[in-house]
């Protein structure tokens, strides 16, 4: 009542009054006490919020609103009542505070804001939270304390003077006056505790600290024989001298008196002093960590850091990543003060894939300058580096392709490099700083009196986010959400030039056609052509190379003399480009008939045949040049596929005597091209019904027959069906209603599109079977044979019923419902032929005819579209696929013949390969080609323990060798027979199938080639893996990688891997696969390079068995601005529906974030096709691997507040302070700033969470901790589409994002929450994402087994593949056993 007369006291002690109960209210558990606390509280508000708070507490009781929302509206509501904003009472709390704790003397000096500052802060609810001027620090903070003063101490001079610290004699000339603290606390003038660390002192602000001064040589902890010693300061400069004994780092200040380490702080200071601990400690794995593991990814590190235990002494249990986001800044900083102190040679951390993605998520400002370049840490002991590329062991072809191309690119790179002026970005203090004058590049510039010869930049002036910007535009990342696009068919017309000279035929005409007539020899300029010779051609363009073309034929006619030219290619015109040896050509599908006028001359192209020994002659090729250059010699050894970019061995085509004076391979490829194109029907059926059509009974397209009774694939545009099924609408997932203060970052989901939904996926292909093939006669009554036209019953799939998706996910993949229901299509529709049986007439189980092919299909049951009810099939659906009845003559055939084709294969024992599986890994790749029964993996080779004993339990008869496999190559290649550890090796001829993925991120990060990368790309184990290619020899070659091995280095990589390739005579091809398409539910791009040996056939990429996300599908490559295209000839279309994470894993029974039962009960049946086919047919009661991640309190938080509707993420988490598991509590996060780019809600609060959202440089002050929404998300969002996906879940209905090893919720494949549980997928639901059966085994603890998952190839994917190079090597021996008859 006393104070009644002041507004503002009043104002304060009523925030002080709810500062007390919300603390209390905030920190004690929801009881009647607390409740009867808030109605003293009540009296004092308005008629209209005591309804309000009434109300929500109502709610609450009702389970309306949970506990956490209820506190957030009260407090809410009660700093709105006071005209607070979150109820923000920092001046009673600092005022309180500092009358409690500051000595007289500093009353005066330090007291509180004035009142005009109070009542802006106060104004409105919009306004920012209030901050102390000088720390920084939010004043309505819990954790903001105060220092409690130390009126009896003594002053820094004072100090100094004392006989107990007395360190010199008077009689010296100069010291250095260096002294240990003990107890200390760090203030400002207001006497705030606060960090030293944060910037502080860079910007001059008055940090003080108190504390008891020792002597330098007395390191006792205790107090005793210490100066107390108050308001030293102001500090001036903090410093780290490295660590003492590798665990510690010694941390001190400097002030205009002395200096001082700090050793033990006071109690109060102890959590604050942690902190900076914590972040030296952190930042002193990072560089450690990186220097040894340089392509490490974000998730490896955070696998790093979470796994290491804190040292002895220091205060603070784990870390986490939450530790690592939080020191960032100061991380990098470190990480820029190694990178100056290395040799100039040498690849930066700050480049390395971890930095960049640390750097982008944390938005970290690269290139500061403190004041005080002190704060480096310098190591006592220099950390053990990377000598840089092992020495690859090669074979001598191998090394001379990559070694001669290197140093031909070497001498170009220095050239273009000379004239070309390093940029900068001109906006980091490192760019706007002067040139030091002291480091080697500086003393050889010409302003500090050097030569000016290296041109290099100053050590000191490196801008590190030029750096960072290279390496970032280097990796090509092809997003995958593009849709996909068309290919672009390219113009290769020849522009020629004609010549003067003197033409003659030599010989009588040996043909005449009309009015041509074929000659066998032509005369020009003196020199005799004959067919068969080879002739170059100008163009016109100077600059452009010979064309060059075989003769085909020789003729004149009215246009005059003319030969049809048969072009080459040169190597450069292919996929290989100027990696290609300037004298090899290629044979090309492309021709055309010229006038003799354009002949330059003769040139000699010889065929360059495999030897006879080719297969033994493995590392042998001591030259790499094939013929030498007389500038008129060529050769060549395969035929091109200009669209596909295959190379293969050259058709045999022979001409008959009649036509080889006219006779060109070109000619009759391109005619048979058209002509499978083209539909034609066969065998007439006389029927007097049909007056308008003409019935046939057997039709051809595209190389295949089909006859009536075939069950065919038709494009999902070719028929509908009679239900009409509410399709899934595209429905925003938006909600309008969202409370913005609850959620503040909702409104960044503004986009409708859902990262791994499937609701763009099409439909699976229509399946019909044929119940005429015909033609419309026309006015003649003649048949219109252009145009054949099939008349089909239609199947229905589970999910064209009216039960909809869900039947589908119960039923059989490839089970169909028969139907009346007829369509009439042009043939031309069809995409292929499937075979589809009744199941009650299969002599076999269905799961046996099932597993025998992926065309195979069946059906129990007819479904009637009218009567929404399933039958008996009628009579002509069972007996016209067994037993051969009805019209026309040919239809038994046609029945028996599907599946007498569909049993070839089986009649032709294929042998399985023996296979060498380089950096198998677990064995994805084996288990696969397993699968298809195509290979038995004798030797795998796999340097990491875990993953190598994993490839051991699934395959006990292969031999693993745990080493390096350079090692291994140089001891078979000097003539050993086994290894230090007496594992036999597979010699030259043991080895028929080669298979691996080398690791390629040693110079997948390297933006230009110069000598150190050129150095290390030629040691790659790329290179390496190509000599095992050459040294073995074996029948059959794949190397799998990421996507964007085929782009690397403008696709320098790839040309160079298809250019060793070519000249060891391989056949090969290149392609870009979708995993999703063969079978899992996971999109997953890799590139595949397939080669087969002389005499074998170069397999085709196989078609995709299910649909997917077009988004995902882009498997498109463009190599120096030429697009090639996959040969799938189906598209994006598929036989199957796609492939869900329920289907994958809605059986697997319910656990908590941090399981860690190895072996569980499955607790149920598989409920879909894939969980049958993967856990087997073997009855497996128990469930292995099924455990998952243990995350750290603060995640499991923000896991659990994750909603479970589709396309929930980080942006969907509520802006509350929740109890963790832990027992502790989080905090707010604070929108403190205005947001240029988003502006204010649309409540008007603010959306920034750094002073760099108003374009301001970022302030280290405005980093937030310990918050449910992660402060770095919003802080980094604006330029980093939103984070979108970061702590995402799974959609039950969608696929997962590219499994990882290491599922973080803030890695680079955030979504890896559960779909409905509050954890990381586990270890067996990532295998079962990557297609792995029930049964296959790992290795390890939890992040071994997820790293070998992650680093596999999914064994679908494989299978995929292995059935491809199966039908490749069926068909070599039918060609065989027709040889060996006609032989015969």
């Amino acid at each position: 009542l006393r104070y009644r007369s002041s507004p503002v006291i009043v104002s304060r002690l009523a925030s002080y009054v709810v500062l007390v109960f919300l603390t209390i209210f905030s920190k004690m558990p929801f009881q009647d006490h607390v409740k009867e606390k808030l109605k003293l509280v009540q009296d004092f508000l308005h008629v209209e919020a005591q309804d309000q708070l009434t109300s929500l507490e109502e709610k609450m009781k009702s389970s309306e609103i949970s506990k956490e929302v209820y506190i957030s509206k009260v407090k809410a509501l009660l700093g709105k009542e006071l005209c607070l904003e979150n109820g923000s009472h920092g001046d009673s709390v600092e005022q309180n505070g500092k009358t409690n704790g500051s000595h007289k003397d500093k009353v005066s000096e330090d007291v509180t804001m004035d009142v005009q500052e109070e009542e802006e802060a106060v104004k409105s609810p919009t306004t920012p939270p209030p901050k102390c001027t000088d720390c920084k620090q939010y004043l309505d903070d819990s954790d903001l304390k105060f220092f409690q003063g130390d009126p009896d101490n003594l002053d820094e001079p004072e100090m100094l003077t004392d006989e107990r610290l007395s360190l010199f004699d008077s009689n010296e000339d100069g010291f250095e006056i260096i002294f240990i603290l003990v107890c200390f606390s760090v203030y400002d003038k207001r006497g705030h505790l606060c960090p030293f660390d944060s910037g502080l002192i860079e910007k001059n602000v008055e940090l003080y600290f108190s504390c008891v001064v020792k002597p330098i040589y007395d390191d006792n902890p205790c107090l005793d024989g210490g100066v107390p010693a108050k308001k030293l300061g102001p500090i001036n400069a903090w410093w780290i001298t490295g660590f003492d004994g590798g665990e510690r780092a010694l941390i001190g200040f400097t002030t205009a008196f002395a200096d001082y380490i700090l050793m033990h702080s006071s109690e109060e200071y102890a959590p604050i002093f942690a902190v900076m601990q914590e972040k030296i400690y952190m930042s002193k794995i990072v560089v450690e960590f990186l220097q040894k593991n340089p392509d490490a990814s974000y998730e490896d590190l955070l696998n790093k850091i979470e796994t290491t235990v804190p040292p002895a002494g220091l205060n603070f249990n784990c870390f986490t990543e939450d530790t690592l986001l939080r020191h960032a800044q100061f991380v990098v900083e470190q990480v820029e003060s190694y990178d100056e102190a290395g040799d100039s040679d040498e690849q930066p951390i700050i480049v390395t894939p971890c930095m960049r993605d640390l750097i982008k998520l944390a938005g970290v400002t690269l290139g500061k300058r403190r004041a005080a370049r002190r704060q480096a840490i310098r190591h006592p002991t220099k950390i053990e580096k990377d000598k840089g590329p092992t020495k690859a062991t090669t074979t001598t072809l191998v090394y001379q392709i990559f070694d001669t191309f290197f140093s031909d690119q070497i001498e170009q790179s220095d050239k273009d490099a000379a004239g070309a002026k390093r940029q900068r970005c001109g906006v980091c203090e490192v760019c706007q700083s002067p040139d030091c004058g002291k480091c080697p590049a500086c003393k050889d510039m010409i302003k500090f009196g050097g030569g000016g010869k290296s041109k290099q930049a100053c050590k000191q002036r490196r801008c590190p986010n030029l750096a960072v910007k290279e390496a970032e535009d280097d990796e090509i990342v092809v997003e995958e959400d593009v849709p996909v696009e068309k290919a672009k068919k390219v113009s290769h017309a020849k522009r020629k030039k004609q010549t003067q000279c003197k033409l003659s035929w030599i010989g009588e005409p040996v043909k005449t056609e009309g009015k041509k007539q074929y000659y066998k020899k032509v005369c020009v300029n003196d020199e005799v052509l004959e067919l068969g010779d080879c002739v170059s051609v100008s163009s016109e363009d100077p600059t452009l190379p010979l064309y060059l073309a075989r003769i085909s034929s020789l003729w004149e006619d009215n246009n005059g003399k003319m030969f049809h030219a048969h072009w080459f290619h040169r190597g450069t015109q292919t996929v290989l480009g100027e990696s290609s040896d300037p004298l090899e050509l290629v044979m090309v599908d492309e021709c055309e008939d010229m006038l003799l006028n354009y002949v330059q001359g003769k040139v000699n192209v010889m065929y360059k045949a495999p030897a006879d020994d080719w297969f033994m002659a493995g590392g042998m090729d001591l030259e790499i040049k094939v013929i030498e250059d007389d500038g008129k010699s060529f050769f060549y050894q395969f035929w091109y596929d200009t669209d596909y970019a295959r190379f293969e061995t050259p058709p045999k085509t022979t001409s008959s005597e009649d036509c080889k004076f006219t006779f060109c391979c070109s000619c009759i490829r391109t005619k048979e091209k058209e002509e499978r194109e083209r539909a034609c029907a066969f065998e007439p059926i006389k029927d007097k019904d049909h007056d308008s059509k003409a019935l046939y009974a057997l039709a051809c397209f595209k190389g295949e027959q089909f006859k009536v009774g075939d069950s065919v694939y038709l494009h999902p545009d070719s028929f509908n069906f009679s239900v009409k099924l509410v399709s899934p609408v595209k429905r925003s997932h938006r909600k309008e209603d969202v409370d913005e203060d609850l959620y503040p970052e909702y409104y960044r989901k503004s986009s409708d599109y859902i990262k791994g939904s499937n609701l763009d996926a099409p439909e699976p292909f229509r399946i019909g079977r044929i119940k005429e093939i015909f033609c419309h006669k026309r006015s003649n009554g003649k048949p219109d044979s252009s145009e054949v036209k099939l008349r089909l019953y239609k199947f229905y799939r589970p999910e064209n019923t009216h039960k909809g998706v869900k039947a589908s996910y119960h039923t059989d993949i490839n089970q169909l419902y028969w139907s009346e229901e007829e369509v009439t299509v042009s043939m031309t529709e069809l995409l292929g032929r499937c075979q589809v049986e009744y199941a009650e007439d299969l002599n076999e189980s269905v799961l046996d005819y099932s597993s025998g092919g992926p065309d195979r299909f069946y059906f129990l049951e007819a479904y009637n579209a009218k009567s929404k009810s399933f039958e008996d099939p009628p009579n002509h659906a069972r007996s016209v696929v067994r037993k051969g009845k009805g019209k026309g003559k040919g239809k038994a055939a046609a029945a028996q013949e599907p599946q007498d084709s569909q049993n070839e294969p089986q009649n032709l024992k294929v042998p399985k390969y023996r296979t060498l599986d380089v950096f198998s890994g677990c064995g994805g790749l084996s288990e696969g080609f397993h699968q298809a029964g195509m290979t038995e993996t004798l030797w795998a080779i796999e340097m990491w323990e875990p993953a190598a004993q994993a490839f051991r339990l699934n395959n006990p008869g292969t031999t693993v060798f745990t080493e390096d496999c350079n090692v291994l190559l140089k001891l078979v290649m000097s003539g050993e027979k086994t290894n230090s550890l007496g594992q036999k090796l597979p010699q030259k001829g043991d080895v028929e199938m080669l298979c691996g993925g080398p690791p390629c991120q040693g110079f997948s990060g390297m933006n230009r080639f110069n000598s150190r990368t050129y150095s290390k790309f030629k040691n790659s184990l790329v290179v390496s893996y190509l000599s095992y290619c050459d040294y073995y020899r074996p029948k059959f070659f794949l190397l799998e990688n990421v996507r964007n091995f085929v782009s690397f280095k403008s696709s320098m990589v790839l040309k160079l891997t298809l250019r060793c390739l070519v000249r060891m005579g391989y056949q090969c091809t290149f392609g870009v696969l979708q995993a999703g398409q063969y079978g899992v539910a996971q999109t997953r791009r890799r590139a595949i390079i397939l080669a087969a040996a002389p005499g074998e056939k170069l397999p085709r990429y196989p078609e995709p068995l299910h649909v997917f996300a077009p988004r995902a599908c882009s498997l498109n490559v463009v190599v120096d601005e030429r697009r090639y295209v996959s040969n799938v000839t189906r598209g994006n279309g598929g036989i199957y529906r796609t492939i869900t994470v329920r289907d994958t894993m809605s059986d697997l029974p319910e656990i908590r974030n941090g399981a860690a039962g190895l072996e569980i009960s499955y607790n149920g049946e598989p409920q879909s096709w894939f969980q049958r086919q993967i856990r087997g047919t073997q009855y497996q009661p128990i469930l292995r691997d099924h455990i998952c991640k243990d995350m750290s309190a603060l995640v499991e938080g923000r896991m659990r507040h994750i909603p479970l509707a589709p396309g929930s993420d980080w942006r969907d988490l509520p802006n509350l302070e929740v109890r963790l598991k832990d027992g502790t509590m989080t905090k707010k996060l604070r929108f403190s700033h205005p947001d240029k780019k988003n502006g204010r809600s649309s409540t008007g609060a603010l959306r920034g969470v750094c002073t760099c959202s108003g374009g301001s440089p970022c302030d280290p002050a405005d980093r937030q901790f310990n918050t449910l929404i992660p402060w770095c998300l919003p802080h980094t969002g604006n330029r980093h589409n939103h984070w979108a996906g970061l702590y995402g879940r799974l959609e039950w209905d969608g696929f997962f994002s590219t499994t990882v090893t290491n599922p973080e919720p803030m890695g680079k494949q955030g979504r890896v929450l559960h779909p409905e549980q509050h954890r990381v997928v586990s270890v067996r639901e990532c295998a079962r994402s990557q297609g792995f059966p029930d049964t296959y085994r790992f290795f390890g603890n939890t992040l071994d087994k997820h790293r070998q998952i992650g680093n596999a190839v999914p064994p679908p994917l494989s299978r995929a593949i292995g059935m491809e190079l199966k039908k490749c090597v069926i068909k070599r021996m039918k060609e065989e056993q027709a040889s060996a008859v006609k032989d015969e």
